[in-house]
């Protein structure tokens, strides 16, 4: 099971590395905080300090077509916020 799927890119989490030292990442919805912290590690060589996970339920939409109605959904995600150590710096383009 991989834990790390990608690192998030965004202004809103652009602004937490500046301001907190803080990581975004999307994980495996299966992965616990413990494996969050141990994957993190081994793949950057970082100390982690903390680990805050949220859990995003999948969006689901419909539309009416000459079949009837069809209904989708994405999948669920989950995403860690990772606090290094002080002193720590993650390059997250590196790896």
């Amino acid at each position: 099971m991989s834990v790390i799927i990608k690192p998030v890119i965004s202004e809103k989490a652009n602004y937490l590395t500046e301001l907190r030292g803080a990581y975004s990442f999307l994980v495996n919805p299966k992965a616990n905080k413990i494996q969050i912290k141990t994957a993190v590690e081994e793949a950057y060589g970082v100390k982690v300090a903390d680990v805050r996970t949220m859990i995003y339920a999948p969006k689901v939409s419909s539309k009416h077509t000459k079949k009837g109605l069809q209904v989708g959904k994405t999948n669920k995600l989950k995403k860690a916020v990772i606090t290094l150590a002080e002193g720590e710096v993650l390059d997250v383009f590196s790896a």
